[in-house]
């Protein structure tokens, strides 16, 4: 499911790979076995040796260009064999490297197949009203069609339930039953038996829950696949055999500004982890196809047009110096990991200590070099009390907003004028009530949602309250966020939950909440105005450590896209890290005593799809021999 989408092409086959091989540095480093707490260390004693061993260039480097086909053991390749297998969480996460995909498969016959943990129920929706497991079956049928021309027939899935926007791995864990998960990803690997595995970038910064723990589970998979002694039932009682893939691979965004057909000749290294990284050009023209890979991949992106994809220009550049790469950090090679040199951080914060006691346990504490960014230091301000309350309709009167006004930054997106689109916010309370009053600047309306819509605000023009109580928030399950848009096509404004401790329309899960909106006529922006009563919050807010971010989105289109976004607290994920939010003190509060301090326990939605109600995956499952869902199957 993507929050945003990439606008440029991609990078260069051949011997960059081989080029930026030679510049890891392969020392030793410390490590721990490959265990985890979900798979015993009876399971994965026989990796140890393997995994720990230092993977030198050499042994991976010498003549490699491509992941080309390798002849396997007798009876290797059944009719699910694939040489390559992207392993990813929702439908169109694999869409940023069809042009790697595709040139493979014409230039040296790889075949690539997909695995996809879930069908993106939890994403929004562009081109109707379905949602949940309805929804999921159409990116099933927009994933199919989308990865076709880059020569992908075989795309699984694992049925586990998508939700709404997180940036947690552990919490997603929770939600997909992480060992029952891992256990598929291996089955899948010793089914499909690919030489190579590419996966998302396991690291937490900026990043979906969803794509991290997909990555995190593909290289515990990819280490324990060969092992015998990992899920030995699905040797004994299943026939599948072990098998070791060899080459492992992380999708890598650090070089997508690096343009043209000579940046990815150059050697490369993660600027984190120290682990080599090579780039595949889209630039190249294809064969089959005629017209460049860059241009087949966006007519395949296109398809995606549930996430709003079908938005992105039908045209790529023509000029070569305009087209990027797919970039790739190099995980594994020969079976085993590359090592690099271990930089440790102090002062960790709860998910990036999690994300490097996990990469600890793996075998690779380097790909938690720098996982923990810089974090600017976050706003401050004060709400201070008022005698009256604003009176709520969208018009600010004197006294009613005393404190100071909020400047509202671009965050993500394109970048916009002020007459474009800007934007300021002030606070107040009330007794138990806060209250916002958010005034935008906008130079067109984007699309007006119904009422059977009214979901998944960043779609169009709408405000976001983010809302931490306690100021202690790892992930956005145990806060306060709601989406308000100014106008609907009934005319007045209305607001929902998302991606926080409790979803759905307002009046479900907020009914205290009141939203007020005065739209301009000619169009020129408008202003929100919200009552929260601090007694809807999932626990009692702590008057010092209260968190706060407000966040404006702007379309400025009628296809249910968004182009810019502003936050008070803009960075990274600034609507879904409670570690960006300011503070927003509550000046002279006390919370009632008997208001509980430990947040509430989060309501998420579990709906998932069934590949059982797909025909294209039951057809898949006849044709391969593949479980549907990739689950157990009987002895052959």
């Amino acid at each position: 499911m993507s929050d945003s989408t990439r606008d440029q092409g991609r990078g260069q086959d051949g011997g960059a790979a081989r080029a930026a091989a030679d510049a890891v540095d392969a020392v030793g480093a410390t490590g721990a076995p490959p265990s985890r707490r979900a798979v015993s260390a009876a399971l994965v004693s026989g990796l140890v040796g393997a995994a720990l061993a230092a993977a030198t260039p050499s042994a991976w480097a010498d003549g490699w260009e491509a992941p080309r086909p390798r002849r396997g053991p007798r009876g290797a390749r059944g009719p699910a064999h694939n040489d390559a297998l992207f392993v990813g969480a929702h439908p169109d996460d694999e869409h940023g490297n069809f042009s790697t995909f595709g040139q493979w498969h014409e230039r040296y016959g790889v075949s690539t197949g997909v695995l996809t943990v879930t069908r993106g129920e939890g994403g929004g929706n562009a081109v109707g009203l379905e949602e949940g497991a309805e929804l999921g079956l159409i990116r099933e049928d927009e994933e199919r069609a989308a990865t076709a021309p880059a020569g992908i027939d075989h795309v699984f899935y694992l049925d586990k339930p998508d939700f709404w926007y997180t940036l947690s791995a552990p919490l997603t864990a929770g939600l997909w039953d992480e060992r029952d998960t891992l256990e598929r990803t291996v089955r899948l690997i010793r089914a499909t038996t690919p030489y190579t595995v590419v996966t998302m970038d396991p690291r937490p910064f900026n990043q979906h829950g969803g794509h991290q723990l997909s990555a995190r589970l593909a290289i515990e998979a990819f280490l324990l696949a060969g092992d015998p002694g990992a899920f030995p039932h699905q040797i004994t009682r299943e026939g599948y055999r072990p098998w070791r893939p060899r080459l492992l691979l992380a999708q890598n965004h650090a070089f997508a500004d690096l343009l043209g057909p000579d940046a990815p000749r150059r050697r490369r290294t993660d600027p984190d982890s120290g682990l080599p990284v090579f780039g595949v050009w889209s630039g190249v023209k294809s064969r089959e196809h005629g017209t460049s890979w860059a241009q087949v991949e966006r007519n395949a992106a296109r398809e995606y047009r549930s996430q709003g994809f079908g938005a992105l220009p039908p045209e790529v550049p023509t000029d070569p110096e305009q087209l990027g790469s797919d970039w790739f950090t190099v995980l594994a090679a020969d079976g085993r990991p590359v090592r690099a040199r271990v930089r440790t951080q102090p002062e960790l914060r709860p998910l990036y200590r999690e994300f490097r006691d996990w990469a600890a346990r793996t075998g690779m504490p380097w790909l938690a070099n720098g996982a923990q960014p810089d974090y600017p230091e976050a706003p401050t301000t004060t709400v201070p009390e008022v005698a009256e309350a604003p009176v709520l309709d969208g018009v600010e009167r004197d006294g009613e907003y005393p404190g100071p006004e909020l400047p509202l930054r671009h965050w993500e997106g394109d970048e916009a004028e002020p007459d474009d689109v800007s934007a300021t916010a002030k606070l107040a309370r009330h007794g138990e009530d806060l209250y916002v009053l958010v005034r935008v600047t906008d130079e067109r309306r984007g699309a007006a949602l119904g009422g059977g819509d009214l979901k998944r605000h960043w779609r169009t023009d709408a405000v976001e309250i983010a809302l931490d109580p306690r100021g202690t928030a790892d992930d956005t399950s145990v806060t306060f966020k709601t989406g308000i848009f100014p106008f609907t096509a009934d005319g007045g404004p209305a607001a929902e939950r998302d991606g926080d401790n409790r979803q759905g329309p307002a009046e479900d899960t907020a009914p205290g909440m009141r939203v007020a909106a005065v739209v301009t006529e000619p169009y020129t922006g408008y202003v929100v105005e919200a009552r929260i009563p601090l007694g809807e919050l999932p626990a009692a807010a702590d008057p010092e450590a209260f968190a706060l971010n407000v966040l404006v989105y702007d379309s400025d289109t009628d296809d249910k896209t968004g182009q810019t976004r502003l936050a008070w607290s803009p960075f990274g994920s600034a609507q879904a890290d409670p570690y960006v939010w300011g503070t927003a003190r509550l000046d002279g509060y006390t919370p009632p005593p008997d208001r509980p301090t430990t947040p509430a326990e989060p309501e998420i939605p579990h709906e998932a799809a069934r590949s059982a109600d797909s025909p294209a995956s039951v057809a898949q499952s006849r044709r391969t021999g593949v479980p549907l869902a990739v689950g157990p199957r009987e002895r052959p």
